[in-house]
Order: structure tokens, then C-alpha cells, then sequence
């Protein structure tokens, strides 16, 4: 029974990937490493006994070690991946506040300057 439950939910997951993939929810190279996930769950869960190879191949004593290790490298990547892409959105962002901000200055300065001529111009009162 917890082989059909991990099977039905690899494909669940698959599946709400390519949905969000198809809805653009979701960029592409983040529905890579989401499919890959999904995939790896798919292909444990059609042969149970690979994780029992790979860990006896590693010499990890109980195979369950192995999964939690990989997930745990797994979550640990992905933070690394997100917080790389939080700093380079931050210095984007950065730049653009300064930009804003000149672009600010130089209108007030132009505003400034068309207020100084129509204050200058003659006025004709009729």
C-alpha cells in the first residue's frame, strides 16, 4: 500500500509541475529541479529495493539514512540556489531605487526651471 501511495504522489507532483509549467506559475529552470525531484520520488517508489542497493553501495546501514541525507542536500541546495537569487533581485533592485531617484531629481529640476519661466514671462492683463 505505501508503494502506491508513493507512486500516486510522485505523479501528483509531476503533475502539478507541468500544470504550473503550462500556466507559467513556475520558470523553467525551477520546474527542472521540481521534475527531477518528482521523477527521482517516481522511480523509488516503482523500485523500492534501488534505495536499498544505493545505500548498501555507499555502506549507509539503513536506507531510510540515505533519503533523509539526500533530502536534506537537496533542501540545503535549494536555499543556497534561492538566496543566491534574492541577492542578485536586491542588487537589481538597488539600481533601479537609484535610477528612480535620479530621474526623481532631474524632473524636479526641469519643473523647477519651466516654474522660473512662466513666472518670468510677461503677462498680459487685459
Amino acid at each position: 500500500m505505501s508503494v502506491i501511495a508513493a507512486l500516486i504522489l510522485s505523479i501528483v507532483i509531476v503533475l502539478i509541475v507541468f500544470d504550473m509549467l503550462r500556466r507559467k506559475k513556475i520558470r523553467e529552470k525551477y520546474a527542472a529541479l521540481w521534475l527531477l525531484v518528482g521523477l527521482s520520488m517516481l522511480v523509488l517508489a516503482a523500485f523500492p529495493r534501488l534505495l536499498e542497493i544505493v545505500a548498501h553501495t555507499l555502506h549507509v546501514q539503513v536506507p531510510s539514512n540515505l533519503l533523509f541525507a539526500m533530502s536534506i542536500v537537496l533542501a540545503l541546495g535549494v536555499c543556497l540556489h534561492l538566496s543566491w537569487e534574492i541577492s542578485v533581485v536586491e542588487d537589481e533592485t538597488r539600481v533601479l531605487a537609484e535610477e528612480a531617484a535620479i530621474l526623481r531629481a532631474q524632473i524636479d529640476k526641469l519643473e523647477s526651471r519651466i516654474d522660473a519661466l512662466t513666472d518670468q514671462s510677461p503677462r498680459n492683463e487685459t
